[in-house]
């Protein structure tokens, strides 16, 4: 039974427009085929409180602010979702935009309405440092939202795809600004969750306000070859229709278009002209089951020649968001490649609707479907990414990473299926397996033979990876790793890794700062740090010390403060004492490093600089740095070498010598023999000099400074050699 808003008594209805009046009863009809009559009731009560809160309210265009929020319901029908989210869609800006409290929604609409728009609703009330600090927040709380309740970003969807069909009266940066947005975020999602439609709509309309001259020139060439390739395409269907007919198999051909912003990227990536892009066919063909899809197949190979290497199967393997298909392209007539998509019924409106199309919410005694459960484990990952990510705008960054589309497919030992996208390596699949798989991997095998971490994958690959207990993620897999769960993980690690060395360096810092003051670290009692923390408004004293390793506190100042608080403080306890240096080996960590300005080794008189964010900074005595006051000398504390040091150091040093045959092996010769290694080396024309000379960079390693006088003392002995010197920045 039909029910229009004219059925109801609801006076504050009066002074709605006519033409919103008109959609809204649209609305409702078109809700009819699924709802009950009291979810519709629901609806027009919903629609009526909405209404009445953006009373007076327009849109940039003009238009009552009303028909947004009724225009995205209408978008969510499409989807067939349940009144909750339709409810939810034609309420969701009146907290933001009206006023209207969380609980008061609650009291009027539910527990599950008042979250849903909740979930929409903008972090306005905070402050961030930049528009895309604010931008990266939000959508971190959206996924939060989204993660309990998927219909959220249903919802946002559907609001995105309706401001972009209407973004005409903005301004253009801020359409730009939207627009990239769109492109970036928005769409890949739509894709990742599987609502096709949404997501080539998305595009265009990105496409549109991005590049709006290469829009209008690609439209009009699509309208005009549309014109011109009719008669084709009726030949080409024709042909396609007879031979299933014969074959006895139903199916359902249509032409399919391509849509616009896909040609243009196309074109972008392998280099062709529009008329190329455009000299293949495309068609779809829906048939009743799997088992036809590949009588089907057969069939059309029958009538034209597959092009090789142009086939895919995702019946049998299903791409990450759900859509399963038979692809094919054939040698059509006069040699013109055709595409053709295969595919049943059910698997067609999944390819529409993705996760919307079997909506999870019907009924709580229905098992979730493999489209509603891959799109629940790319949920789980994203918390699991959004829990380790240090901030929001790196979250972002490790979520565009994961929304790009293309896909390779590899497999286990077992058999099971990963989908990957595209560059990803060995460690991106170590850490799809499992996180704690990819913390500890230390080799991998595809297709039984071993390879680097690094190795890209293929389609097709089995993979194994070799883990061992004691190992741990190396700072170099960022270089190479290209998932956003892989690069979230390793950073995290990271981050403990370095929060554990710059305790203990601050440890040694406030030793040394005690010992400066002339009084002991350990009068410090439990009491006294509590105090000092509870002051700061610190967790424990191990965040405390981690600062101080990184610079951001100054051990003397803690350390008199701790003095004052214990009531042990006097001013005249702080002179007259040496204070001892710190010691260094330069191989604690990330805590400690060496300047790369002067390159400091055991043997060189040091000075250290505590760094904010970097920690201890190593400088030699004489660093043109220190020389030329860059460095702050209040900041510069004593450091001297540890006596056992057991690494190697680079240093740079660079050689004037004659450019004969064999000079360069000649050099590299008298360094290997004074037992030195080179990492690096780099040959240039010396200035002031005839071309008989060259000028060539080594970076050698070298355990101190006697051994790089050793070094030294070979190659000057080389006749070759004209200048040899420690290079400095």
């Amino acid at each position: 039974m039909e029910m229009l808003l004219a059925d109801i008594d609801l006076p504050e209805l009066a002074s709605t427009a006519p033409e919103v009046f008109a959609d809204a009863n649209r609305f409702l009809s078109l809700n009819t085929s699924y709802l009950k009559l009291e979810d519709r009731q629901f609806l027009a009560a919903a629609f009526c409180f909405a209404d009445a809160s953006h009373r007076g309210q327009v849109r940039r265009s003009g238009e009552p602010y009303i028909s947004h929020p009724l225009a995205v319901a209408t978008i969510l029908t499409q989807w067939k979702l349940d009144a909750q989210a339709l409810a939810g869609a034609l309420l969701h800006d009146v907290m933001e935009d009206s006023g209207v409290t969380k609980l008061e929604l609650t009291e009027k609409f539910g527990k599950t309405v008042a979250e849903l728009v909740d979930g929409m609703s903008k972090i306005d009330k905070l402050e961030f440092q930049s528009k895309e600090e604010a931008q990266a927040e939000n959508f971190r709380k959206m996924l939060l939202a989204m993660a309990r309740d998927l219909r959220v970003m249903l919802i946002k969807l559907a609001d995105r795809l309706h401001n972009m069909r209407t973004m005409d009266a903005m301004r253009p940066d801020k359409q730009k600004r939207i627009a990239r947005e769109t492109m970036e975020i928005y769409a890949p999602i739509a894709n990742r969750i599987g609502l096709n439609s949404a997501y080539q709509e998305l595009d265009d309309l990105a496409f549109k306000y991005l590049h709006p001259n290469r829009y209008g020139v690609l439209s009009k060439a699509l309208k005009a070859a549309r014109g011109n390739r009719r008669e084709v395409v009726g030949k080409i269907l024709d042909s396609i229709k007879d031979k299933l007919a014969a074959a006895k198999i139903e199916a359902s051909v249509t032409g399919r278009e391509k849509n616009l912003y896909s040609i243009y990227r196309k074109m972008q990536e392998k280099q062709l002209s529009f008329s190329e892009v455009l000299d293949i066919y495309a068609f779809r063909v829906i048939v009743k089951d799997v088992p036809t899809s590949y009588l089907t197949l057969g069939a059309l190979h029958a009538l034209f020649k597959p092009i090789p290497g142009k086939f895919k199967d995702y019946i049998a393997i299903p791409k990450a968001n759900g859509y399963q298909s038979l692809h094919t392209t054939l040698f059509g007539p006069y040699g013109t490649p055709i595409e053709i998509q295969i595919r049943s019924g059910d698997m067609h409106r999944i390819a529409d609707a993705g996760v919307a199309s079997h909506w999870m919410y019907k009924s709580g005694d229905e098992g979730f479907s493999d489209v509603q459960k891959k799109t629940h484990q790319w949920l789980q990952s994203l918390l699991e990414m959004q829990t380790e990510s240090g901030d929001a705008v790196e979250f972002l960054e490790h979520i565009k990473v994961d929304l790009f589309p293309d896909q390779v497919y590899v497999f286990t030992p077992k058999g099971k299926i990963f989908n990957m996208p595209a560059g990803s390596c060995c460690v991106d699949f170590a850490y799809a397996v499992h996180s704690d798989i990819g913390d500890s991997c230390i080799a991998a095998k595809i297709n039984h033979e071993l390879v680097p971490l690094r190795t890209r994958l293929k389609n097709g690959d089995q993979v194994e990876i070799v883990s061992a207990v004691h190992a741990r993620p190396n700072p170099s897999w960022l270089t190479f790793v290209t998932t956003g769960k892989a690069r979230s993980h390793i950073r995290h690690f990271l981050k403990s890794l370095r929060f554990e060395e710059s305790v203990l360096l601050g440890d040694r810092l406030l030793a040394q700062g005690f010992a400066s003051l002339n009084q002991p670290l350990q009068q410090v009692s439990d009491d006294v740090w509590e105090r000092y923390l509870k002051e700061n408004g610190e967790k424990s004293r191990e965040v405390v010390k981690a600062e101080l390793g990184l610079g951001k506190r100054l051990a003397m100042v803690v350390a008199k403060r701790l003095l004052q608080l214990a009531g042990n403080w006097q001013e005249e306890l702080a002179g007259g004492r040496k204070v001892a240096a710190v010691a260094v080996r330069g191989s604690e960590g990330m805590a400690i490093q060496c300047a790369r300005c002067c390159n400091p080794i055991p043997g060189d008189p040091i000075l250290g600089f505590v760094k904010k964010d970097q920690g201890l900074v190593i400088h030699t005595h004489d660093c043109p740095q220190i020389a030329h006051g860059r460095i702050d000398s209040e900041k510069l504390i004593d450091v001297e070498w540890d006596a056992d040091v057991n690494r190697l150091f680079d240093v740079p040093v660079r050689i004037l010598a004659q450019n004969d045959r064999g000079t360069l092996a000649a050099i590299a010769t008298a360094i290997a023999e004074a037992d030195a290694n080179i990492t690096a080396v780099a040959t240039q024309e010396p200035e002031g000099f005839s071309e008989r000379y060259m000028q060539i960079q080594f970076t050698l390693q070298v355990s101190n400074r006697t051994h790089l006088a050793k070094v030294m003392k070979n190659l000057r002995q080389l006749p070759s050699a004209y200048r040899i010197q420690r290079m400095r920045s």
